[in-house]
């Protein structure tokens, strides 16, 4: 089961994933969608629940934010720990990272 598709990466059966992307510095807003740019960071919630995590990624001379929502919050904390581990990689890398153990 890739990342992209796993029934975990959701909030109140809404799935989370791709984030929307929030433009907040650099070059103009494209407004982008889907699974774009470059993954540069993730930040924990530190709000109890901590059941999100944040994404900032890199995208044609922008930066952006997008947030994951989970119902489980251990789940959040795995997917966090292995974000950080593809930092500098393709937000579309990401989405086809097999989770199937996770299942």
């Amino acid at each position: 089961m890739l990342l992209r598709d796993h029934p975990l990466i959701s909030y109140r059966d809404v799935p989370s994933w791709p984030p929307a992307w929030t433009w907040i510095d650099g070059g103009e807003d494209k407004h982008p969608t889907g699974e774009i740019g470059i993954l540069r960071t993730t930040l924990l919630c530190k709000i109890q629940p901590a059941n999100r995590c944040y994404l900032l990624i890199s995208y044609e001379g922008a930066s952006y934010m997008g947030c994951l929502l989970f119902d489980d919050y251990v789940f959040c904390d795995q997917v966090m720990k292995l974000l950080q581990r593809y930092c500098n990689r393709s937000i579309a890398e990401i989405g086809s990272i097999d989770l199937a153990y996770t299942l």
